[in-house]
């Protein structure tokens, strides 16, 4: 399993150094992961997100990468676990709940750029 899936370290790893292969002068930025602690990505995406920063970094007039990640489907469903502890922090008990949260969509990003190339398959087809 571990072929298929990239580390969140390594996933940040990989796209800052496809910067900085470029040149290491050039600044990158990653913007909408900054709650993950952990996570998983597909290693296939992973390659090909590699390549278009890189694409990106390459062009001479580009001096600062920003990567945003928003959710692509922007309402998105969230368990929220609500837990107590007592003093010792010893769990009490806890309470589940769920909420959907509507996230920005990629307009909001995407503001001013005239040349904007989408490569993502259409939904469900990923």
């Amino acid at each position: 399993m571990r072929a298929m899936h990239t580390s969140l370290p390594d996933w940040i790893q990989k796209l800052k150094a496809a910067v900085y292969q470029c040149s290491p002068l050039k600044t990158v930025v990653i913007k909408g992961i900054e709650n993950l602690q952990y996570a998983k990505f597909q290693s296939l995406r992973t390659g090909r997100v590699e390549f278009a920063v890189a694409e990106i970094a390459e062009d001479s007039r580009v001096e600062n990468v920003e990567i945003v990640v928003v959710p692509r489907i922007p309402e998105t469903m969230h368990t929220i676990i609500i837990k107590g502890f007592d003093k010792s922090g010893s769990p009490v008990k806890a309470i589940l709940e769920n909420t959907n949260i509507l996230h920005p969509t990629e307009d909001v990003e995407l503001v001013g750029f005239a040349a904007v190339e989408d490569r993502r398959p259409k939904l469900g087809e990923h």
